[in-house]
């Protein structure tokens, strides 16, 4: 359990920072940062929605179209950012087809990256600290 929840941490955080990251690096990409509420919800709603969908969409993959496996994060991270971007009360938007191209990329590279990256951090901190006790 404690890993689920470590795990779940860490997705809503590197949701974040990638939704930052397309925020800092894209002009027409934009979180609201007047309403931190609405960015909450936007960040809640992406991860909710990447963790869903990736998985659904990789099962349909496989059974029709077995050579578009590899695309997989990137169609997922699209369709959160466009359900995330429709919601109103989520504190994001994306103005223009490159923010949403190059937007879709940079937020599914950096959750990747930090999806990769952090969980070993955080779990061996658990397992030295379980180790020690």
């Amino acid at each position: 359990m404690i890993n689920f929840l470590i795990r779940a941490v860490i997705f809503l955080a590197s949701a974040f920072v990638g939704l930052v990251a397309a925020d800092l690096l894209l002009d027409g990409f934009y979180l609201h940062w007047d309403d931190w509420w609405g960015i909450l919800v936007a960040v809640v709603i992406f991860a909710v929605l990447q963790s869903i969908l990736a998985p659904w969409l990789l099962r349909i993959v496989r059974r029709h179209a077995h050579a578009l496996i590899g695309g997989i994060g990137i169609v997922s991270t699209f369709v959160a950012l466009l359900i995330a971007v429709l919601i109103p009360a989520a504190g994001i938007g994306i103005d223009g087809p490159v923010a949403w191209i190059i937007g879709t990329f940079v937020v599914w590279l950096v959750t990747a990256l930090a999806t990769w990256l952090l969980p070993p951090l955080f779990i061996k901190k658990k397992v030295d600290a379980r180790r020690s006790e």
